[in-house]
């Protein structure tokens, strides 16, 4: 764990250091971990420069400044050159990278197909594919054999996207082939290299390696064919596909469909996979939580299944997931270009400037959260540090830009978490040191290896 010990309240995070021992901490790791680069002060300022680089990088932890950036009114501050870079061959112009009048139209056509009444018919594709994951784990339960946390959850919640999105279980072909390119392009996928980061100018193309850009082609051309082959079974892919323009009743192309699914795939199931996993890993070392949270799942349940109603009675497996997008939020970093220079919380910022809004150290800040690198729900129930630090946490985004996904991923984590934690115990104890990394999303720089047994109350 970054070289110290760490108390045992305290989970897995890099030791911050001065900024030019941060720099030969990253270097010398060879991962690009943007993580190991984010000096002591980080965790301090309400905003300044991130190291040195030719473009300038200025670093926002300021709630109200974040709010303003993220909201952009005066269409300073697009998504970052580098984040499109990275995404473009998979998803195209799709919500996830738009801005402007693009954006606008595509989030107003794609609102409705996560309406509350279209949660509630997901919710019954959740279940299935969870069923059917149980009874893969009560095997792994039985034998003992370990398996990789990680893995195990991104298949799991890329079969609840495939069923709910779809209505196609990863069991199929070519869901399965989509999954595993997902994985090469989630591993490998160039999005921000140290020495790019310091030596290029704004606006340089981020090359990707031919592996993911090859990748990034079969996924694609994979989606078409669930998008040729659509049954018109009453899914999330009918909603988008059923989507008009109000103002042309044009509804989107096939390119542009691949694009917002393929978004949906991407951001439906790694983000929720990524937030699992360290729930589990930290759950697995912290019986009074686990203990908890299971109370909670039978007095809620009454002893069944837990149900679409049961997800808003549950106001502790909530407070777990949100502790847990708190410490490890899937996405680590936000980035904005400025267009034009500009000012933000009194600070000039220049054209090109890469504007950092860091989920990562907002949600970690000295100042706006006792004990920041503590696990503690606590903080999220009533009267908890959430109440006094308005706008300080952001895992879904904020501004118009929030993520539209966020009602569905909450409802499938608090039935993952309370369902799988009812049933088993789990063991890391084989997972050795653990330590996150900044890659598409927040994940352990390796695999977290895990056993199970069944629980017996």
């Amino acid at each position: 764990m970054s070289g110290r010990k760490i108390r045992d309240s305290d989970p897995p995070r890099p030791r911050p250091l001065w900024p030019v021992a941060a720099l030969l901490r990253t270097l010398w790791q060879g991962e690009g971990n943007l993580l190991s680069l984010l000096p002591a002060s980080a965790y301090r300022v309400a905003s300044g420069p991130l190291g040195y680089s030719r473009r300038s990088i200025i670093l926002f932890n300021d709630p109200i400044s974040v709010r303003q950036i993220l909201e952009d009114r005066e269409a300073v501050f697009p998504k970052s050159d580098l984040m499109v870079g990275a995404l473009e061959a998979l998803i195209g112009e799709s919500i996830f990278v738009s801005d402007g009048e693009k954006w606008r139209r595509q989030r107003a056509m794609i609102d409705p197909a996560f309406s509350h009444m279209r949660l509630s018919l997901a919710f019954r594709a959740m279940r299935g594919a969870l069923m059917d994951h149980e009874r893969h784990l009560d095997g792994l339960a039985r034998s003992g054999e370990p398996f990789s946390l990680d893995l195990a959850l991104s298949h799991l919640t890329a079969d609840i996207i495939c069923r709910t999105v779809f209505s196609v279980s990863l069991d199929s072909s070519v869901a399965r082939d989509v999954f595993h390119d997902f994985l090469v392009f989630e591993r490998h996928v160039a999005q921000v290299g140290i020495l790019r980061l310091i030596v290029d100018p704004a606006w340089k193309k981020v090359p990707q390696k031919p592996d993911v850009l090859a990748a990034c082609t079969r996924i694609r051309g994979h989606l078409g064919a669930l998008i040729d082959r659509h049954d018109g079974s009453d899914d999330i892919a009918a909603a988008v596909m059923a989507a008009r323009d109000k103002q042309t009743d044009k509804g989107f192309s096939r390119e542009e469909l691949i694009d917002q699914l393929g978004v949906f795939f991407l951001a439906g199931h790694e983000t929720t996979a990524s937030a699992l996993t360290w729930a589990f890993y930290i759950l697995a070392t912290r019986p009074d939580i686990m203990q908890r949270l299971r109370a909670e799942t039978e007095k809620v349940t009454e002893g069944g299944d837990v149900a679409f109603e049961h997800t808003r009675r549950m106001p502790y497996a909530r407070a777990v997931f949100q502790e847990t997008l708190r410490l490890y939020p899937p996405i680590t970093f936000i980035p904005r270009v400025a267009l034009r220079e500009t000012f933000i919380g009194g600070r000039r910022i220049r054209r090109g400037a890469l504007v950092m809004i860091a989920p990562w150290t907002l949600h970690r800040h000295k100042v706006h959260w006792r004990h920041p690198d503590r696990f503690d729900p606590e903080r999220f129930l009533p009267g908890g540090d959430f109440e006094r630090s308005p706008g300080a946490f952001i895992p879904f985004g904020a501004g118009p830009h929030t993520c539209v996904g966020a009602g569905f991923a909450t409802a499938e984590a608090i039935l993952i978490l309370a369902s799988l934690a009812r049933r088993f115990d789990f063991d890391v104890s084989r997972a050795g040191p653990v330590r996150p990394v900044a890659r598409l999303t927040t994940r352990p720089a390796r695999e977290i290896m895990c056993t199970l047994a069944r629980h017996h109350s």
